[in-house]
């Protein structure tokens, strides 16, 4: 009995200071991440909240770059529900046919026009139910549009945060959502609302999926990533 005991009593205490560790160092991760970029946000050009949910459904596997030169044209001649609306299926491709799945996604924002005119006024609804009823807007973009356009401290997970949270250890897990609700669960209060930012940038310039640049890192000596690598 004494040996169980003590044998419960020491994983206990090092369980205690492996959780006590992990929130001094997320503290600090944030924090240089913070200090790095005081104010960061999507690298999509958008200037309404409408134009963000164009841009963003537009953004499902495409890059930032690809979506801002089609908008950069799409959005001077139709910027509201209306008036994309009011060019139809075809008259949309023509905008975004650079666009990964632009066929589908087309169908999806001319739907999501009709249903924002005659449901909400023509304005984004700022709530999760309302935004993931609408056709091809799931979970990671409400929470973008949420974040970004709304500030709620959402974390949108995409292939770049799901990535640096596992690398990392910040918040490791085996799907999108695991991740996501660990984020939620470990990130501080403080630093919620731009932790989204802050994370898929590192992951789009920094720790990048073939070989991460762990020598211009910031965080390099607090990421617990096993296959570092140097140049």
């Amino acid at each position: 009995m004494p040996c169980h005991f003590a044998t419960g009593t020491i994983s206990f205490r090092i369980h205690s200071n492996t959780l006590f560790m992990n929130i001094h160092k997320r503290v600090e991760i944030f924090t240089r991440l913070r200090a790095e970029n005081p104010n960061p946000t999507t690298e999509l050009n958008y200037s309404s909240v409408f134009e963000l949910l164009v841009a963003v459904t537009l953004s499902a596997q495409a890059t930032d770059k690809g979506v801002n030169k089609a908008t950069d044209k799409l959005f001077p001649v139709a910027n509201t529900a209306e008036a994309i609306y009011a060019l139809g299926e075809d008259g949309l491709k023509k905008y975004i046919k650079t666009i990964g799945l632009f066929n589908s996604k087309a169908t999806h924002i001319i739907k999501t026009c009709k249903i924002l005119i005659d449901t909400h006024n023509s304005k984004v609804p700022q709530n999760r139910a309302a935004l993931e009823a609408l056709p091809g807007v799931g979970r990671k973009t409400a929470s973008v549009i949420l974040n970004t356009a709304f500030g709620q401290p959402t974390i949108a997970v995409d292939t770049h945060i799901f990535r640096v949270s596992n690398r990392t250890k910040i918040a490791p897990g085996k799907t999108v959502l695991a991740v996501e609700k660990k984020l939620e669960k470990f990130i501080p209060e403080e630093f919620k609302l731009n932790a989204h930012h802050w994370l898929i940038l590192q992951g789009r310039y920094i720790c990048i999926a073939r070989k991460p640049k762990c020598e211009a890192c910031i965080i390099e000596d607090l990421c617990e990533y096993k296959d570092k690598a140097y140049t």
